[in-house]
This record gives structure tokens, sequence and C-alpha cells, in this order.
């Protein structure tokens, strides 16, 4: 599982990657949330606890994959600039994709 953190203090975030227990450690403390970049059909597989699913691509086939256009205003909706965040989905590389995002988000508001 690929996982990325991104607080937002004031007008600077921070990225950071963490490994699997590095996360589990974090969501133990409480001061993270978790948002899975997941498709709904993957979220419901399973998901970590307490994880809001906020799926960053809403279909992935052999012609290419589509982008969730809302992705950050639902993240926005779950979730103040303050907050701290743990982005992870399965492998990686939805988390860093959706993480830029977030960000750049942040960055222009």
């Amino acid at each position: 599982m690929g996982s990325l953190t991104s607080s937002s203090t004031g007008r600077k975030s921070t990225v950071e990657s963490v490994d699997p227990e590095a996360a589990c450690a974090l969501l133990a403390s409480e001061q993270y949330g978790y948002v899975d970049v997941r498709m709904w059909e993957d979220f419901d597989k399973g998901h970590v606890a307490g994880a809001r699913n906020v799926p960053y691509y809403l279909s992935v086939n052999p012609n290419g994959k589509e982008r969730n256009p809302h992705f950050v205003d639902q993240v926005a909706a779950l979730y103040s600039k303050q907050d701290r965040l743990l982005v992870g989905c399965r492998s990686g590389v939805r988390s860093r994709l959706a993480t830029a995002d977030l960000v750049a988000a942040v960055s222009t508001k």
C-alpha cells in the first residue's frame, strides 16, 4: 500500500511518503484523517478502519482512465485545509497524483 501524508499549516503544505507501518502509527495517533482514493468497488472489498472513500478515478478500462472531476471538492467537503491527511491507494500511484492535486488546490486558494 502506498501512502502519502499531507498537512497544511497556514500557507505551506508539506508532503511526505510513508510506509504502511508508519501510516498505521499516524492513524493510531488520531491526528490524521485517511482518504482512500481507490474506486468504490475496491473500497467496498476492504479498507482501513475510519477511511473516507473519495475515488481519484471514476473508471479504468483498456481505453483509458476517467478522472473524478469533483475529487478536490469532495475531499474539501470532508476535511478542512488545516486537517492532516493520509492519502492511500493500492500501489501508491493514485495517492501520489491525488495528493499533488490536493496540494495544488490548497496553494491556489
